[in-house]
């Protein structure tokens, strides 16, 4: 059985990312909200603390391995600062986990030592398609196998700095010559400028107003054979599927803890007719469901990365249960902080208000992180 202990190693990790959401994430909060853009040097000061550089092996220019467990402690701690800052510093990872976790040998050489040795890049993973019935089991992009190369085609949405990434990752049901193959979802690398990748506007969105995302479409891009995720064998999608899962789980508990916080800290604060409003029992009732719910899905989440790390199959479920669980739980968490501070959680003053705005997200971002 997991251990509720982290290592060494995992702590001073933690307390790092800690400081960093405290001191850097939650004070520029708003203002990049406001702005629709995180200053360059806070992203890159997130970058050095190492998390995805601590994930690889040394062989590929790293200084660790990869642990799910702690992968969850860390974006976990950066959400508790601010959603779309952790989502920023952790756009490269949506390029170079699935490289480490599903990448041929020749792919991993090829670019991990590059990202571990240079400042923070804007790489980023072309996901989630726009349409309600969404499902990654089941794309509607599609990577056609044409002699030497493949040919994607297809509508994607909500991609993390599109416009400046270097190089991408496109997901595409892969269709051709191998009927065994055939309808599986697959990752390809697709390098910037590449004919056919066409990037649209910035889109604006209800909330994660600071993080810039994108459309893209797929206009028959031409791409060989090797820059398929995992090489001419391809890769298994569950595997990344559960690290996405997971690191948006991780997320949506940071980010309700820290709604929770403040929603406790006001109504302790905060007084009504002469009353603290912490000391009224609806309240109390509420701020203790909270409270419960934040637990139950840290705890799936963490026993869900546990069982990745250790290779158990069910991992697999547990992560879908544990993301599923903190769709729903991070709309309730938020919206009832806004309603602790009353008519306060409507103004934009209080930041309750964003984390609603923002916590509605999590349903629809699937993709969007990694661990």
């Amino acid at each position: 059985m997991y251990s509720f202990d982290p290592t060494e190693e995992q702590q001073m990790l933690v307390d790092a990312i800690r400081k960093y959401a405290a001191n850097d994430l939650r004070p520029k909060m708003r203002e990049a909200d406001e702005e629709k853009e995180l200053p360059k040097k806070l992203i890159e000061k997130g970058w050095e603390i190492g998390f995805v550089q601590g994930s690889i092996p040394e062989e590929y220019g790293g200084f660790g391995e990869r642990s799910a467990v702690t992968g969850v402690l860390a974006a976990e701690e950066l959400a508790y600062g601010d959603l779309a800052g952790a989502m920023a510093v952790m756009t490269p990872n949506l390029f170079a986990l699935p490289i480490l976790l599903a990448g041929s040998e020749e792919q991993k050489k090829r670019y991990l030592p590059g990202i571990v040795a240079k400042d923070w890049q804007p790489l980023t993973a072309a996901f989630i398609e726009p349409r309600i019935d969404f499902d990654p089991n089941d794309m509607r992009s599609l990577a056609v196998e044409e002699d030497d190369h493949y040919l994607l085609t297809g509508e994607k949405t909500y991609v993390p700095f599109a416009a400046e990434a270097e190089a991408m990752i496109v997901y595409a049901r892969k269709t051709g010559q191998t009927a065994s193959l055939d309808g599986i979802t697959q990752g390809f690398i697709v390098p910037k400028g590449t004919p056919g990748l066409v990037i649209g506007e910035r889109q604006k969105t209800l909330g994660i107003n600071a993080l810039p995302l994108y459309p893209v479409s797929l206009r028959e891009v031409r791409v060989p054979r090797q820059n398929r995720l995992g090489g001419q064998h391809g890769h298994a999608i569950e595997p990344l599927l559960a690290s996405m899962r997971l690191a948006l789980a991780a997320m949506a508990v940071g980010m309700s803890q820290a709604a929770l916080d403040y929603a406790i800290d006001y109504a302790k604060e905060r007084e009504v007719f002469g009353v603290k409003v912490a000391q009224k029992q609806a309240i109390a009732f509420m701020l203790a469901e909270m409270a419960t719910e934040i637990e139950a899905i840290r705890l799936l989440t963490w026993e869900a990365a546990w069982m990745l790390d250790v290779g158990k199959q069910d991992a697999y479920k547990e992560a879908y249960l544990a993301l599923t669980g903190a769709m729903d739980m991070t709309m309730m968490v938020t919206d009832r902080a806004v309603q602790t501070l009353g008519g306060h959680g409507y103004i934009r003053e209080f930041p309750v208000e964003l984390w609603m705005r923002n916590g509605r997200g999590i349903a629809m971002l699937n993709g969007l992180a990694i661990i």
